[in-house]
């Protein structure tokens, strides 16, 4: 990634209009057409068309992207994105498996686990899910005000986790 290329990747965020996706997925095809097959202009393309609404074509653009090897933060990223499409077309144990991927390449990542948690919560897992974020909250306490309830509600993260073990 050349600091050219970043700057223009940021000029196309600044310029995007969520209620009118149409310009920013131009831009960035037409910046995928001038460096073809770059993994992180595909996913740049993929992004756009999600945030448009069309989830099915960003997954194609996410899965090239994968294939072409992307890495660190941004692999990161798709791997969340992507994830969060097959969710939203109900492929939820396919969405659940690349989060556990993510889970293993970023096990520090709040981001995956919440997106792990989203689709959890629609696999009609809700224990889980929510488990999944006290996990978050709670490794963050300081910066919230749980205060002393942060290591029981641990605790009842690991419970729910578990199975509601009796």
């Amino acid at each position: 990634m050349t600091p050219e290329l970043a700057e223009a990747i940021q000029r196309g965020y600044d310029q995007r209009d969520r209620a009118n996706m149409a310009p920013t997925i131009a831009y960035f095809q037409a910046l995928l057409a001038e460096h073809p097959d770059h993994p992180v202009l595909v996913y740049e393309v993929g992004g756009a068309y999600d945030t448009a609404g069309q989830e099915e074509t960003a997954r194609n653009y996410y899965e090239r992207a994968l294939a072409l090897g992307l890495e660190g933060d941004v692999l990161r990223r798709c791997l969340c994105q992507y994830a969060s499409t097959l969710r939203w077309l109900a492929e939820l144990d396919e969405s659940l498996a690349v989060l556990d991927r993510a889970r293993k390449e970023f096990p520090d990542s709040d981001s995956v686990r919440v997106f792990r948690a989203l689709t959890l919560n629609d696999a009609q897992r809700p224990d889980e899910a929510v488990a999944e974020l006290l996990a978050v909250v709670t490794e963050h306490a300081e910066v919230t005000d749980l205060g002393r309830w942060a290591v029981g509600l641990r605790g009842l993260a690991q419970w729910l986790a578990d199975g509601r073990p009796e």
